[in-house]
């Protein structure tokens, strides 16, 4: 599998199925078809996505979205960004701040993060074991993980940026890197 069929997948996904369980348990489903190398290739694709997004400048955006972001809370928002598409992921790498011209973003702007559905949220956690179920359906238990090990693969499970750090809860700073986000996220000073 290329990067290509990776995005075609999760596309696809979206066009079939739109609850986020329901589009896992396609992609699982679809990953299930093919050998198991070419579910090696879609995690180890997955992952490198992912990398692409573990960044502080990515960070403060979930933080701005959500109301706040821990490690998992970050963990399963790279994995709803990789979940939105090829062309919002790739506009989002360039640009944290252009997440505010994403429709799913911007109907939660305005709105108590306790008042989001399950689906509405920023986040899905399904999609980090798509493959590694899949894997183990095909193999016959068999561990995905165990596999990308042999190839001298090991990934995370939780987020490690390695750019800059920035004080995630300077109001002034986030202001300043998502002029945008803030506009639909920031809270409304107290008067």
């Amino acid at each position: 599998m290329d990067l290509d069929g990776f995005w075609a997948l999760i596309e696809r996904s979206a066009r079939k199925k739109k609850d986020q369980d329901e589009r896992a348990d396609w992609l699982t489903g679809e990953l299930a078809k093919l050998p198991p190398a070419e579910i090696e290739s879609f995690e180890i694709l997955y992952y490198g996505l992912r990398d692409r997004v573990d960044t502080w400048h990515m960070w403060g955006a979930a933080v701005l979205v959500c109301s706040g972001a821990s490690d998992d809370g970050f963990w399963y928002f790279q994995a709803w960004l990789i979940g939105q598409g090829r062309e919002v992921f790739e506009a989002a790498v360039a640009d944290p701040d252009s997440l505010a011209d994403v429709p799913a973003v911007r109907a939660l702007a305005g709105r108590d993060c306790d008042d989001w559905s399950e689906d509405e949220w920023p986040d899905w956690e399904l999609l980090d074991y798509v493959a590694s179920e899949a894997y183990e359906e095909v193999t016959d238990g068999d561990d995905l993980d165990d596999a990308l090990e042999d190839r001298g693969l090991i990934f995370r499970s939780s987020p490690e940026p390695s750019d800059p750090r920035f004080d995630l809860d300077d109001l002034a700073e986030r202001r300043r890197r998502y002029p945008r986000l803030s506009a639909l996220f920031d809270p409304v000073p107290s008067l």
